[in-house]
């Protein structure tokens, strides 16, 4: 199939359309855009600014994509959003390029779901394979590892890192670091266990699913201090890749707490 351009549908002269692209109806396509191959557009969808978007990638209708980050600080600045590749960017999404303050690039990776309303600010770093349920949103500079799933109307405080395969449950406000596999909820959102049913989905084995959660029980015991079960957790597992791509996570966090189970259960 040749690429398609409706008659209705502005593409800047300048922009760079891959093979076999489709632009449907209405659509506005600004002159720094780079669509890969087989893009679609759907209708009525803007992409805009210093954009690239994979091959493969379909944009569905009111779609804002690339447009002048939500941040004061910006003034202008050429960032940049680079979009990867079979993404399913559905209705009403915004994206947005990065920042001065964040190093001038907000990116998303291949294989993701963002439903309607959902939201990727500037600055942010979103992994392959993660699902935004409608109206998820992610504050400037948030960290989203590969195969999280974020649940509907769910809010991610700016400088949030949410590790592999992380559940974030719908309406959870999540102010603090969450921890690879794990699982959060809540109107302020606390760490209620692990992800056990998507690490089973995603062919995790039994005995990885095990250690995962001692050391888990073993992190976020009573006893000591978190420097001190750290510690514990890194020695008595460190065979265990699963296992040191959690410690890794926590020894490494930055600007925000780590989110923690309620009463320490």
């Amino acid at each position: 199939m040749a690429t398609q351009i409706h008659a209705t549908a502005i593409v800047d002269a300048k922009a760079k359309i891959g093979a076999d692209v489709e632009i449907g109806p209405y659509c506005v396509v600004g002159p720094d855009v780079q669509l890969g191959d087989k893009v679609r557009l759907v209708a009525h969808v803007v992409v805009d600014g210093r954009t690239t978007m994979g091959a493969g990638t379909v944009v569905y209708p009111f779609a804002s994509i690339g447009q002048r980050p939500q941040d004061l600080k910006y003034h202008g600045e050429l960032s940049a959003l680079e979009i990867g590749e079979n993404n399913q960017i559905r209705e009403h999404v915004t994206m947005n390029p990065g920042t001065e303050g964040g190093g001038m690039l907000t990116r998303v990776g291949n294989n993701g779901l963002f439903m309607v309303g959902s939201h990727v600010a500037h600055d942010c770093n979103v992994g392959n394979n993660v699902i935004m349920a409608n109206n998820a949103t992610l504050a400037g500079h948030v960290v989203v590892g590969d195969f999280v799933v974020i649940g509907g109307l769910a809010a991610v405080h700016q400088f949030v890192r949410i590790g592999p395969h992380a559940m974030i449950g719908g309406m959870s406000g999540v102010e603090n670091d969450v921890i690879p596999y794990g699982m959060v909820k809540g109107e302020r959102a606390h760490l209620a266990g692990l992800n056990i049913v998507g690490l089973e989905r995603r062919g995790f084995g039994r005995d990885d699913i095990h250690a995962l959660r001692s050391a888990y029980r073993t992190l976020f015991s009573k006893e000591g201090t978190m420097a001190e079960r750290l510690e514990d957790v890194a020695q008595h597992y460190a065979s265990k890749t699963l296992v040191d791509g959690m410690v890794e996570f926590v020894r490494s966090r930055a600007s925000r707490a780590l989110c923690q189970p309620h009463n320490g259960e």
